[in-house]
């Protein structure tokens, strides 16, 4: 039997009873991190006296190792009490997990999913946005074309959308987002259920002002619009019926859409 268990994403008494009930069955561990998992089952063995099977073992499953994993493992493997635990919040959800759930319904395996904690509707909850539907984006791309493409999407979309944010990253969101869409009300939530759980609401500009020094983990809410991205109608068709040299026809090519110049002119007849 698999099964699928979320971990507090800050506070540990958010853990459930369904789920320390699972965790002392559990033969084999699946972690993102078998660090994060072994010190969250010490601390969860001191605090509520979870008593867990003497030989329990441990393996790593994440994003990097999900393939080669489940080439080499028999579905004969989850026979036992077989648990999987992303390091914090639900698994499957920005975070390794729907692989595994795959690969259990490929093979017929039984499993389960526990419900727990979760970032983005905690945060979505919080925000106090009146809809009935919202899109999550997760974290946005790094690279910086893919990144601003993603985040229009995102502002555009017609929903109230959630994303994920690193504190190293936030200032740069809040900048986009000011020159997309200066007006636009966002809602941030810092270091969910932890400690120094803090909410902040308005629109880029005044956030960039408010939350002053950013450290900790921040699940962004953008509030939904009518408005539309308003961008050049020029298609890639366009260029390319253009009667202009190859290298000029590359160029511009690359910027709609964010590709390699070298790559594009190699690829031009």
């Amino acid at each position: 039997m698999i099964w699928l268990v979320p971990t507090p994403i800050g506070n540990i008494a958010d853990i459930s009873l369904r789920a320390l009930e699972v965790l002392s069955k559990a033969e084999i561990f699946l972690c993102e991190d078998t660090r994060v998992t072994k010190q969250l089952l010490q601390i969860l063995q001191q605090r509520y006296d979870l008593a867990l099977e003497e030989n329990r073992v441990f393996y790593s499953l994440h994003s990097h190792n999900e393939q080669e994993f489940f080439e080499r493992t028999p579905p004969s493997f989850f026979e036992k009490n077989v648990v999987y635990m992303s390091d914090a919040g639900m698994p499957g959800v920005s975070d390794p997990g729907a692989v595994l759930v795959a690969y259990a319904q490929k093979h017929n395996l039984a499993y389960e999913v526990l419900p727990g904690a979760n970032a983005a509707l905690s945060a979505y909850v919080a925000s106090g946005f009146n809809a009935t539907q919202f899109l999550f984006f997760g974290f946005l791309p790094h690279k910086s074309k893919e990144r601003e493409t993603k985040l229009q999407e995102a502002l555009f979309s017609g929903y109230v959308t959630i994303l994920y944010e690193s504190p190293h990253r936030l200032e740069k969101l809040l900048k986009q987002i000011q020159k997309f869409d200066p007006d636009r009300e966002i809602f941030l939530a810092k270091e969910l259920t932890k400690r120094y759980q803090t909410f902040f609401k308005g629109n880029a500009k005044s956030l960039l002002q408010e939350v002053g020094q950013i450290k900790g983990e921040w699940v962004v809410v953008i509030s939904a619009t009518n408005k539309t991205l308003h961008t050049s109608a020029i298609t890639q068709e366009d260029i390319l019926a253009l009667d202009i040299p190859k290298k000029q026809k590359a160029k511009l090519l690359s910027k709609i859409t964010g590709k390699n110049i070298k790559e594009l002119y190699n690829s031009l007849v």
